[in-house]
């Protein structure tokens, strides 16, 4: 016909005179300022950035780029436009980790602090050298966002500390707030806090003066592997795997109280993660209880412990195991037959596991 779209649509608004058509019109204008704006948008360069997806674009009232730098292309919302992440990666700093750190020290209502904190984890995975060149007072400043009364802004300030903890320069600040994370983790019952603490733990390392306060809350710790938000439980079974290989953790780790049902998350129906989690868990406690240093020692357990879950003479891990041994992920069988070698090196050296009657061997030698 040779008509462009807009006379198109005139002809047709003038035919019907419906306000249906109007909207059609509408919605076919958005469409195409989509795909005209996707064509124009070029990805930026892979970075060793964390995540490298996320765009960020200037507004009305942000802080001017420098005289040097070209303008950038005007919007159709009016005000500058451009890309914080193609700015620094030419070596121009965007301000807009800086502006929104200042941002947060102003009184603030929850929700403004949750979202000016969720935009600056954003930047910190995205921005590096602006993250890098931040301060322990930033951390501090971030930090004190964890005695906020509202959930939602200690979960993302837990997130912002997560993205911080991958600049090797502010592990140090930020393990100072690790009784603070331990404290929120068991107290608070939220499956949100508890994988945002949780992933922040498990990407610090412990020092040994938190130990005592993690005795204090394994009991929430196992509550929370118990759970069933599987998030949640994979961050708390990694937590307890690495917990598992401290010689002055293991007992009180295998002498936490645990559910009767407790084997049920070595079902096959379990997602894969977390199977292969719990039995990286299962092995290390294995290899802990089998070792030199605490087989010296005759420990006590009650009926009710992790210890008896697994090892004691009433459990059913074996059965568990050699179902996994055929499960359809190749980690999982995997991990499996290590715990399996484990349990019978385990037996095969004689370890003493309780103060009860000599435990038998796991597997018979038909299995």
């Amino acid at each position: 016909m040779g008509m462009s779209i807009p006379q198109y649509l005139g002809q047709m608004d003038i035919r019907k005179g419906v306000v249906g058509l109007a909207t059609g019109a509408g919605f076919i204008y958005l469409l195409y300022k989509a795909i005209r704006a996707g064509i124009k948008c070029q990805p930026p360069l892979y970075t060793a950035s964390p995540i490298c997806i996320a765009r960020e674009c200037t507004g009305p009232g942000e802080r001017a780029l420098p005289q040097e730098a070209p303008a950038p292309e005007a919007s159709s919302v009016g005000g500058p436009k451009g890309l914080a992440v193609e700015r620094e990666r030419h070596g121009r700093d965007s301000g807009e980790l800086r502006r929104l750190l200042n941002s947060l020290e102003y009184k603030q209502d929850e929700y403004a602090k949750s979202m000016i904190l969720h935009s600056i984890t954003r930047c910190v995975y995205l921005l590096e050298a602006e993250a890098s060149s931040c301060t322990t007072d930033d951390i501090s400043l971030v930090g004190s966002m964890l005695d906020d009364k509202d959930n939602s802004v200690k979960i993302q300030a837990l997130n912002t500390l997560k993205a911080f903890s991958g600049i090797r320069k502010f592990r140090l600040k930020i393990q100072e707030h690790t009784i603070k994370v331990l404290e929120l983790v068991s107290t608070i019952w939220d499956s949100e806090l508890h994988v945002a603490g949780l992933r922040l733990l498990n990407s610090l390392p412990l020092p040994d003066y938190v130990h005592p306060q993690l005795r204090r809350v394994m009991p929430a710790l196992m509550e929370i592997l118990q759970s069933e938000y599987i998030l949640a439980q994979v961050q708390a079974t990694r937590l307890l795997s690495y917990l598992a290989q401290k010689n002055d953790l293991l007992y009180d780790i295998l002498n936490c109280q645990v559910h009767s049902n407790f084997l049920n998350l070595f079902q096959s129906t379990q997602p894969g993660s977390l199977l292969f989690e719990v039995l990286v868990f299962a092995e290390r406690l294995s290899e802990g209880q089998n070792s030199p240093h605490y087989r010296v020692v005759k420990w006590h357990y009650n009926e009710q412990s992790l210890h008896e879950a697994l090892f004691g003479d009433e459990s059913r891990l074996a059965d568990r195991l050699l179902a996994l041994v055929i499960h359809p992920e190749e980690e999982v069988q995997i991990q499996a037959c290590k715990v399996i070698v484990s349990l019978q090196c385990s037996q095969d050296v004689g370890v003493r596991p309780s103060s009860c009657r000599p435990s038998y061997s796991y597997f018979n030698s038909g299995e």
